[in-house]
């Protein structure tokens, strides 16, 4: 199998320093390294909240130091963890007006994720009241649509994805994103993704990585082939969440992920679909 290209590749999971916890890339390092591959566009994201304003000046450093013709760009988007207050409306507005183009559900602030990290639960963020989402959801999702971004799940629970993501449908919401539903946090099942791409026509992304805790790292990569036959190329993106000290710089891991598709009878035109194709609508990019 002859090596695939990275040109043109996009990636919607990447993450960089400044953090709390130390990243292989800032925020120019990463740049630099996807303008040297090729690659179309990146999306930083922070646990933090924020990464919309780093993105922008990533992109003015990038003209700067190469011209204005890379085709590179830079995104950013808003994670609503307890950080920027939650399940904040006039935040989500002022990161979609700053141009973010992905709201993230709770990641370290979500229920799931401290009930997994063996804290509690009751002390994460609300989404689901009475079967319902809360109002403030409500309010987010009629921003996210009327800007055309993207709702990504981030570590939601798989029962809370389900009344999310139906929520979010019914109130006009189209592009949505199911977080690594692979890593043992969300742990989704293969059937619930299955179903939930069957109902409600998201897209699954999966990434190269999971941290097992301890600083120790699993491939996802031969679970992630088998999830791709088993949904199809057409509702799986491919992402890194990249970024650890301990896994490869960015620009390797994804290339690494992205020849193993290729050499386990992925045909080249679906691998360029999960990184070029589906990020670039997501995005609303040419």
């Amino acid at each position: 199998m002859s090596r695939i290209s990275m040109k043109g590749v996009c990636d919607m999971h990447v993450h960089t320093n400044p953090d709390l916890r130390l990243r292989a890339y800032d925020d120019f390092e990463l740049a630099d390294a996807a303008v040297r591959v090729g690659a179309r566009a990146i999306v930083i994201k922070s646990h933090l909240g924020f990464t919309v304003n780093r993105a922008y000046l990533t992109n003015r450093y990038v003209e700067r130091t190469y011209g204005p013709d890379t085709g590179f760009t830079m995104y950013g988007g808003v994670v609503m963890n307890k950080v920027i207050g939650g399940v904040n409306p006039e935040a989500v507005e002022k990161g979609l007006k700053l141009g973010a183009k992905v709201i993230w559900l709770p990641t370290q602030s979500a229920k799931r994720h401290l009930e997994k990290m063996g804290q509690d639960p009751k002390k994460g963020i609300e989404l689901v009241r009475d079967g319902k989402v809360i109002p403030e959801l409500e309010e987010v999702f009629r921003m996210v649509k009327d800007y055309n971004a993207v709702l990504g799940t981030a570590h939601v629970s798989p029962e809370e994805a389900f009344t999310v993501v139906e929520a979010a449908r019914n109130a006009g919401v189209e592009k949505i994103v199911i977080t690594h539903p692979e890593w043992w946090v969300v742990d989704m099942s293969l059937e619930d993704q299955i179903r939930l791409v069957r109902d409600f026509d998201v897209i699954l992304e999966r990434c190269y990585a999971q941290n097992m805790g301890g600083g120790k790292y699993k491939s996802n990569l031969p679970d992630n082939l088998e999830l791709i036959k088993a949904v199809g190329y057409e509702h799986v993106m491919v992402d890194t969440d990249g970024g650890q000290t301990e896994n490869p710089h960015w620009e390797l891991a994804l290339e690494e992920y992205m020849q193993y598709l290729a050499d386990h009878g992925i045909p080249e035109d679906q691998v360029y679909h999960m990184t070029k194709t589906i990020p670039y609508r997501l995005l609303g990019i040419e």
